[in-house]
């Protein structure tokens, strides 16, 4: 395996990088800070000045650098290095090595989102010997598959250090095709508090699970409504909010009435819908239909909620300047939305303009044997230096 300790040339390309990068196992559940070691290395070498931001536990950092004059404007290359897990998956070979075969390059994290990184550090050479009149500034962050913790706290250190870009572009994979908006999420867990007893008397207990149970259901039938009445957004796939239960929990023995069970489900959000509001949706339609029946055999029963954690969408105006140049680097007539998030929701509610465009496709992301296409590094590549000729 790849180690930070290895000598580079003094010019490495992408894929040699992102070679380095998939070689941490950068799992959200572990620290990111020997691949930031790395990075903070690769950007000593060249001069390059940085900030970091460390999460609470002091595990894992957010690294802020700027290329070309040290302030504030500019415009912002931002991507996450932690990745789903590989645990449970069939891969061909070590997730954590990556693997070259038929033009295309195996390993975790690969295409979301260590190759669009991988460009990024590939042109630090080019972009330090540029003389930029406005700075190019460098994201990376952590906990992004988990609750966007990682761009939260990014946030925070630049709007205290006055370095805040006016611009940003999300590397996120998206075919180097630009992606105008996304989706909002909220996700949130149910709790049913009941009341237990021996399953041959149920009148006598509140049965958890079967509150639960009357809870999915209903979300069930939301993701039927919003289908047939939704509101639509075109350009959206589905055009419309969905809402969704991921994981369910409940009960010990058959032979006794749960006393607790619980369930985590989000909904994803068009603009013209808010999670907030559904969750309250949600909360009248349990205290009206479902916990007076629960009430009347113990008024201690009920439901919890629970938000874990909401990112907001985002929609770039589609004559934003942002827009234009970015259609102009990769010489698109056309740009997009998805369905799924990203920190650009954050970026742009901080203030900051922000698009989607980066190397890969959003299929691969998070699959066993995850890859991304050479040609993909190749076009971001080049996309990266057009920017930074704009920038002169």
């Amino acid at each position: 395996m790849a180690h930070p300790s290895d000598r580079l040339p003094e010019r490495a390309s992408s894929a040699e990088l992102l070679a380095r990068l998939v070689s941490f196992d950068t799992t959200s559940r572990n620290s990111n800070l020997e691949l930031i070691d790395f990075v903070r290395a690769l950007l000593d070498a060249h001069g390059v000045p940085y900030r970091l931001s460390l999460d609470p536990t002091g595990h894992k950092a957010n690294l802020h650098a700027i290329i070309g004059p040290r302030t504030a404007g500019g415009i912002a290359l931002s991507g996450h290095v932690d990745t789903v897990p590989v645990d449970g998956q069939a891969w061909g070979t070590d997730p954590f090595v990556l693997r070259a075969a038929e033009g295309r390059l195996y390993g975790r994290g690969s295409t979301d989102m260590k190759g669009f990184v991988a460009c990024c550090l590939a042109a630090l050479p080019d972009l330090v010997a540029k003389p930029l009149a406005r700075p190019i500034h460098l994201f990376i962050t952590y906990d992004e598959e988990t609750d966007m913790g990682g761009a939260r706290r990014l946030i925070e250190d630049f709007e205290q250090s006055g370095l805040k870009p006016a611009l940003c572009i999300v590397g996120e994979p998206s075919l180097m095709q630009p992606i105008l908006a996304h989706k909002g999420r909220l996700a949130l867990r149910v709790t049913a508090r009941g009341k237990p007893g021996h399953s041959s008397q149920p009148g006598h207990g509140v049965n958890a699970v079967h509150a639960i149970a009357e809870v999915i259901s209903y979300i069930a039938g939301e993701q039927r409504r919003f289908a047939v009445e939704g509101p639509f957004a075109n350009g959206f796939d589905p055009p419309h909010s969905t809402p969704h239960v991921g994981t369910v929990a409940g009960g010990t023995v058959l032979n006794m009435i749960p006393e607790r069970a619980s369930c985590v489900m989000e909904w994803r959000t068009i603009p013209a819908d808010d999670g907030n509001a559904e969750v309250a949706r949600l909360r009248a339609h349990l205290a009206r239909t479902i916990e007076p029946a629960m009430h009347a055999v113990d008024p201690s029963t009920g439901f919890d909620l629970e938000v874990i954690d909401a990112i907001p969408g985002m929609a770039l105006d589609p004559d934003h300047e942002l827009t234009t140049l970015v259609k102009q680097l990769t010489g698109s007539n056309s740009t997009g939305k998805v369905s799924y998030g990203t920190e650009g929701g954050l970026f742009e509610q901080s203030g900051i303009p922000t698009i989607v465009c980066g190397p890969g496709f959003i299929a691969q992301a998070h699959q066993p044997d995850e890859w991304i296409a050479q040609s993909e590094l190749a076009a971001c590549d080049a996309f990266i230096r057009r920017l930074a000729d704009r920038l002169v």
